[in-house]
């Protein structure tokens, strides 16, 4: 992609504009392979997105006045992540974990995703952080494609809780820094 993508923490300001993402995205998910099975109105909605800026961990990337993409970066794992065999020690105060990376459709294949994750990692590095962790639905193949080609190795399995909503099985990654 040409143009600048500029990657920062998000602002209260930018909530309206990544909610409006995540029903752009959900709405194409709709129309095209759901890989992720992210579903309108469930995930992701504003009220994760506001969670992360709560935490003051939302970031969002642009090209100009346009939000395309954004990540939540936390310290916290999800209750599922006790059942993989990590490769780092289990000290969330020096790993992240990567929450609703999302792209907006007319973004995709732009190389958003990859910045989001270079971003984060140098985040993740000026904190001293050991490594940074991250699930994705089994066969989610473009989001399994993106962290290994940036350097992700699958750990492992699991489930994360999620059968009720037909995603019982979460592939598990790892990137040492």
């Amino acid at each position: 992609m040409k143009q600048d993508i500029g990657i920062r923490k998000a602002v209260e300001a930018d909530l309206d504009c990544i909610e409006k993402l995540y029903e752009d995205l959900c709405d194409h998910l709709e129309t095209h392979t759901n890989y992720p099975g992210w579903k309108k109105n469930i995930y992701p909605v504003r009220s994760d997105a506001e969670k992360g800026f709560a935490e003051n961990a939302l970031y969002v990337a642009r090209i100009g006045e346009k939000t395309v993409g954004t990540i939540i970066l936390r310290h916290e794992p999800e209750e599922g992540y006790r059942n993989g065999k990590w490769l780092t020690a289990d000290d969330y105060q020096y790993i992240y974990v990567v929450y609703t990376l999302a792209v907006h459709p007319d973004f995709l294949k732009c190389g958003i995703g990859t910045k989001l994750l270079m971003f984060a990692e140098q985040v993740a590095r000026k904190e001293q952080c050991v490594s940074i962790r991250l699930d994705v639905v089994k066969d989610n193949i473009p989001a399994e494609k993106l962290y290994q080609k940036n350097g992700y190795q699958l750990i492992g399995t699991v489930s994360l809780g999620y059968e009720a909503y037909g995603l019982p099985w979460y592939n598990l990654y790892e990137k040492i820094l």
